[in-house]
Formats: structure tokens, sequence, C-alpha cells
């Protein structure tokens, strides 16, 4: 796993659909799920939406938090 991608998690925004504009580590888990079982994109957004999906189908979310920006959400 590249470590910048955790980064990313926070930065980068869902580029389309009903979650359009969240950041990718907002997403909901059964979003994810749903992303899961019928495919992930190609390339680094898809990585990206599998890495999530990993960090939350294993409850490791609490992981992101000390990378997040301070102050209120």
């Amino acid at each position: 796993m590249n470590s910048e991608y955790l980064n990313l998690l926070l930065t980068r925004q869902m580029p389309y659909g009903k979650y359009k504009g969240r950041p990718l580590a907002d997403l909901p888990g059964h979003y994810l799920g749903w992303m899961a079982r019928a495919g992930f994109p190609k390339g680094e957004l898809g990585a990206l939406l599998a890495l999530m999906y990993e960090l939350d189908h294993n409850d490791l979310r609490r992981l992101l938090d000390p990378l997040r920006a301070p102050g209120p959400r």
C-alpha cells in the first residue's frame, strides 16, 4: 500500500454519482460494499475506493483520524 493513498482518501472527492463531491474517506460503508460487489473502476480511483472499502470493512476508519485536519466538521 502506498502511504500517500491514506492522505488522498481525505482530499480526493468522489467524482460522480450520489456522493459526488464527498471525500472518499467519508463515503458510507454500504456504498463501498456495493462498489466492491459491482466492481471498482480502473486506475487510481478504483485503488483508492478499494482501500477505503478494506478500511471500512475491517473497522479501521479510525486510522485516518490523525491525518484529518483539526477543526469543525
